[in-house]
């Protein structure tokens, strides 16, 4: 699991990278299931609590979790940190489009469709967005190391400042540290 801690940032230019493309189609297409369901459920229960005043909807707050503690896993992140990120970015709205264009839960781009081969898939669809978001977060991490604000600075397009990634910590330090 990725240690959670803020770095210096520096500025870099963004390409569409041929490796990131890969792994995202591995990722739409990938059948795993969670390791172990204990901790699973544990988490669940735990996460559950602390989500029900932006989800009120049990079933719905269920399948959520359910969905980022599996995506999350299957990309090798904190399923905390992708809840932060989650809540940075759309506040669990899985209708939110940027201004950018971004979209879902985890504000994909929709260039990335197109990208791998799926124009037709839905970035509205959970599980989709999860699927991606995941995936192009955990590769910024690889990409920067193991440099978490880096990868947080890349994943937002604010690749250099401290702001995005400081919103990322502050929501996992208070709403979506592991107990």
């Amino acid at each position: 699991m990725l240690m959670v801690q803020p770095t210096v940032l520096l500025a870099t230019s963004e390409v569409h990278d041929a490796r990131l493309r890969e792994l995202l189609r591995e990722a739409v297409n990938s059948s795993d299931s969670f390791q172990d369901r204990f901790d699973a459920e544990v988490w669940l229960l735990d996460m559950a609590q602390r989500l029900e005043k932006r989800l009120p909807d049990e079933a719905e707050r269920l399948h959520l979790l359910k969905l980022v503690h599996y995506e999350a896993t299957r990309a090798e992140l904190p399923p905390e940190l992708v809840l932060a990120v989650i809540e940075v970015e759309s506040n669990f709205d899985r209708w939110a489009l940027s201004v950018a264009g971004a979209q879902g839960l985890m504000q994909v781009m929709p260039f990335w469709l197109k990208e791998i081969g799926h124009p037709d898939d839905n970035l509205f669809h959970v599980e989709t967005n999860l699927r991606m978001g995941c995936t192009i977060l955990k590769y910024y991490y690889d990409m920067e190391r193991g440099d978490l604000t880096r990868a947080l600075g890349r994943y937002n397009g604010s690749l250099g400042k401290w702001k995005y990634p400081n919103k990322v910590f502050h929501a996992l330090r208070v709403r979506w540290f592991r107990q």
